[in-house]
C-alpha cells in the first residue's frame, strides 16, 4: 500500500455524472437537498453539474450559494475551449468564469483517436486547448482539477501523448489531475501500473482517479489507483451513472476507511453510509439494491442455520465487520433452511420461547410447510408473527371472526373504465356482519368492505394503511394455472412502523384476501 497520504478527497459526482444514468432524472430541490446531504457527511467536493448545459444547473449554482455549504467545495464542471479559438472568448469558459462555484473541473482529451475522430485537431492544439483553458481559469482565481478523459486507452495507445496532457494541465495550473477510465474497460494491474507512473513522472501533482462500471470493476480499480498513489477519488452515490455507472461511493468508502485506515468523508459519515444511500435511492426513485456491499438489507442478513447458530455464539464467524460501523443492522431470516437457532432469535421475546425448543421445532416445522407452498417470509414481519400465534395454539391465537364468503364483481363496459364491487359476509361471535364497498380493483373493494365489516368492533383499523402491493408468479411451469405469491407492505400510523403480510393462492384475490387477513389480524393482536 502506498503510503503518501492518510487522507483521501472523496469527490461526489452523483449530480452530473450519476445523473446522466438511465432512469435518473432530478430535479433542482432534488439536487439541492442531495447535495445538502452529502455536504452535512463531509464529502469533500461536490460536483453540481455543466452551467452551460441547461437552466437548471445554472440555477442550481445561484441556489446553492444562497444556501451554502459548510464542508464541502462547490464545483462547475466544463470542457476545454473549442478548437481554433480564444478561451476568453469561449461561451463554455465564460459560464464557468460566471458560476458561483469556488471550483471549476475541467474535462479534457487524452486519447489521440479523440482528437483525431472527434476533435480533429492537432495534439498540439489539444495541448493549447488544455493550457489555455485552465490558465484562464487559475488565473481568474479559481481551484481548477483537470479530468483527463479516456487517459488510461490512451496512455495504452500513446503513452507519450496521454502524459502530456496531463503534464500541460498540471503546468497551467491545475491542482488535481484525475486520470479518467471513461469507457470502464481498463484491468486493475494495468490501472496500478499506470497511476504509478504518472505519480513518479508528475510527483508534485496530487492525482485522482475517475472510474467507470463496464466491467464490473469500478471499485477495484478505484482501490487500486490508490494503492498506486492516487489521493483523490470520484464517485457516485449507489453507483448510479452512465451506461453500467460509476465507482460507488459506499464500498470504495468503507473499504479505505475500513480496510485500509484512511480518512475519508467528516465525522460520522461512515456510521451514516446506509442512511445515505437509501436517501439517493429515493429522491432518485430507483429500487435499493438489498445485496448493495455493506449497506444493503442483506448485506448482514443470514439465513443458514449453521450461519445462525455461528452468528449468535460470535458475529465474526460469518460478518466481516460490525454492521453498525457503516450504519446497517443484523437481520435473521427464516425460511426452510433455517434451523432451530433462526427461530430462537427472530420469535419475538412476547412469546416466550426462547428455552422451548419443542416450540421452536413446531414452528420451525411451520415455515418449512409454508415455504413448500410458496410462502416467504423475509419481507413479512405480520404473517411471520400470525404463524407463530397459529402455531402455538389458543394461549396465542383465538380467531377474531369466522369467514362466510367473499364476493367480487369487476364489470367492463366498452368504452368505460372497469368498475369494482366487493361483498364480504362474516360472523363475529354471534353477530353477523354482511357489506358491500367498491374500490379500484378487487384488492381495494374488499379492503373497503372487511373494514366496513369490522370498523365497528375494532378501532385501530383505521390507523392500517396499505403501502405497496407485490406479486410473484411461483411456479411458473403451471403457466396460466400458477401459483402467485402476494406480497402486502402496510404501515400502522399510530407507530409509524411498516411491516408485511404474504398470501399464496392459484388465484390472485384470494392471495391478496390471506394478505389482507393476515395485516388485519396483526394489527388487532398487536394493539
Amino acid at each position: 500500500m502506498n503510503n503518501k497520504s492518510d487522507r483521501i478527497e472523496i469527490y461526489d459526482t452523483t449530480l452530473r455524472d450519476g445523473a446522466q444514468g438511465c432512469g435518473v432524472n432530478f430535479s433542482l430541490e432534488d439536487k439541492l437537498v442531495i447535495a445538502e446531504m452529502l455536504d452535512s457527511r463531509g464529502v469533500d467536493y461536490i460536483e453540481g453539474g455543466y452551467p452551460l448545459s441547461n437552466p437548471k444547473d445554472e440555477a442550481f449554482f445561484d441556489e446553492c450559494l444562497k444556501r451554502g455549504l459548510e464542508n464541502s467545495k462547490l464545483v462547475a464542471f466544463g470542457m476545454t475551449r473549442k478548437k481554433a479559438g480564444k478561451a476568453f472568448d469561449d461561451a463554455g469558459m465564460q459560464a464557468l468564469l460566471n458560476c458561483s462555484a469556488s471550483v471549476v473541473n475541467i474535462v479534457g482529451k487524452s486519447w489521440q483517436l479523440h482528437t483525431q475522430d472527434v476533435l480533429s485537431v492537432s495534439s498540439q492544439e489539444n495541448l493549447e486547448m488544455i493550457s489555455d483553458s485552465i490558465s484562464l481559469l487559475a488565473g481568474a482565481g479559481r481551484e481548477v482539477i483537470f479530468d483527463a478523459e479516456h487517459f488510461f486507452d490512451g496512455y495504452l495507445a500513446d503513452r507519450s501523448f496521454a502524459l502530456d496532457t496531463a503534464r500541460a494541465a498540471f503546468q497551467a495550473g491545475a491542482g488535481r489531475i484525475v486520470l479518467c477510465d471513461t469507457n470502464g474497460g481498463t484491468m486493475p494491474e494495468n490501472i496500478a501500473k499506470i497511476v504509478q507512473d504518472v505519480c513518479s513522472e508528475l510527483p508534485d501533482a496530487i492525482i485522482g482517479i475517475h472510474c467507470h462500471n463496464d466491467c464490473d470493476l469500478a471499485t477495484a480499480n478505484t482501490l487500486q489507483a490508490v494503492s498506486a498513489g492516487a489521493t483523490h477519488v470520484h464517485v457516485t452515490v449507489n453507483g448510479i451513472g452512465e451506461r453500467c455507472g460509476n465507482t460507488d461511493l459506499v464500498p470504495v468508502v468503507a473499504n479505505l476507511a475500513l480496510k485500509y485506515s484512511h480518512h475519508c468523508l467528516g465525522k460520522d459519515g461512515l456510521a451514516k453510509l446506509s442512511e445515505v444511500s437509501r436517501f439517493v435511492y429515493e429522491i432518485s426513485n430507483m429500487n435499493p439494491r438489498d445485496d448493495q456491499p455493506y449497506v444493503g438489507p442483506s448485506a448482514f442478513a443470514h439465513k443458514g442455520g449453521m450461519h445462525v447458530h455461528a452468528v449468535n455464539r460470535n458475529p465474526v464467524t460469518y460478518e466481516h465487520i460490525d454492521p453498525e460501523l457503516v450504519g446497517n443492522a443484523r437481520r435473521i431470516l427464516v425460511s426452510e433452511l433455517s434451523g432451530t437457532s433462526n427461530i430462537a432469535v427472530t420469535v419475538p421475546a412476547k412469546f416466550d420461547i426462547a428455552e422451548d425448543k419443542a416450540a421452536q421445532k413446531k414452528i420451525l416445522d411451520a415455515v418449512c410447510l409454508q415455504e413448500s407452498e410458496g410462502y416467504q417470509f423475509e419481507s413479512a414481519e405480520g404473517s411471520y408473527d400470525m404463524l407463530i400465534r397459529r402455531t402455538l395454539g389458543s394461549k396465542w391465537y383465538n380467531p377474531l371472526w369466522q369467514l362466510d364468503h367473499y364476493r367480487c364483481m369487476i364489470l367492463r363496459r366498452k368504452d368505460m373504465e372497469p368498475s369494482t364491487e366487493a361483498t364480504v359476509k362474516i360472523l363475529i361471535g354471534d353477530m353477523v356482519e354482511h357489506t358491500v364497498a367498491e374500490g379500484d380493483g378487487p384488492v381495494d373493494s374488499l379492503y373497503r368492505a372487511l373494514f366496513a365489516a369490522l370498523r365497528g368492533h375494532f378501532e385501530t383499523l383505521d390507523e392500517l394503511h396499505l403501502v405497496d402491493y407485490m406479486v410473484r408468479v411461483v411456479n411458473t411451469a403451471a403457466e396460466t394455472a400458477a401459483k402467485v405469491r402476494v406480497v402486502i407492505e402496510w404501515r400502522n400510523s399510530r407507530t409509524d412502523r411498516a411491516f408485511g403480510t404474504v398470501g399464496v393462492s392459484e388465484n390472485i384475490i384470494d392471495a391478496s384476501w390471506l394478505a389482507l387477513v393476515d395485516a388485519i389480524e396483526y394489527m388487532i393482536n398487536e394493539q
